[in-house]
């Protein structure tokens, strides 16, 4: 038996929810600078009732896979995740993470949800990669990114433009080979987590 899919160290993965959860995202959408970390989109608030409208909108699509992120000890709302499929038939995903409560960043939560949102594509969907973009001077995204497993594989120059200057957007990307080697090992406690060792027949072994 192993552990809950959706429950890491710090935060669970849960659905989203459109009575609640838009009121809140709503509010994250005035934090400009939270924003343009998150995409090159023009930056703008948004009402709650176009957040709805989007969660509703991704019930029916079977390429995309959005999570609330909420944290175990006080089940507090403080991002989102997301994975879309890239190709089906090549086995590649993506990935889209944000905190828009910012006494949550920058330690380890958004980390752990990214560890999760991976143990799903790679266990749940089995996709065997996983691609992301980001801003070159997003540097804790990145660091995040790279913690998760993410190594870079290219770079696109002066891709954006902000505020008069030109920025470079890389492209990380992360195995599922890779992910099993060097990952697996810290994330073994809660991937499997089995009651007692008879309840694993003595042929299998963890993987």
């Amino acid at each position: 038996m192993t552990a809950n899919l959706f429950t890491g160290q710090k935060v669970r993965l849960a659905a989203q929810n459109p009575e609640t959860d838009p009121e809140l995202y709503a509010r994250w959408s005035s934090d400009s600078v939270f924003l343009r970390l998150m995409n090159n989109d023009p930056a703008r608030p948004s009402r709650a009732s176009e957040f709805r409208q989007d969660i509703e909108r991704t019930f029916d699509k079977e390429h995309r896979y959005p999570f609330a992120v909420r944290t175990l000890a006080d089940d507090q709302l403080i991002g989102f995740v997301a994975l879309w499929i890239w190709s089906w038939p090549d086995a590649h995903g993506g990935l889209g993470i944000g905190l828009g409560h910012p006494d949550y960043r920058g330690r380890g939560y958004g980390t752990d949800a990214m560890r999760l949102a991976l143990r799903y594509a790679f266990n749940e969907l089995n996709l065997d990669r996983m691609t992301l973009q980001a801003a070159a001077y997003n540097a804790r995204a990145i660091r995040s990114y790279e913690k998760a497993g993410y190594v870079l594989v290219g770079a696109e120059r002066e891709r954006e433009l902000r505020d008069g200057q030109r920025q470079d957007e890389i492209t990380m990307t992360l195995r599922r080979a890779d992910w099993n080697n060097s990952l697996g090992d810290t994330l073994l406690p809660y991937i499997h987590a089995f009651d007692k060792p008879a309840d694993r027949p003595a042929t299998e072994q963890p993987q």
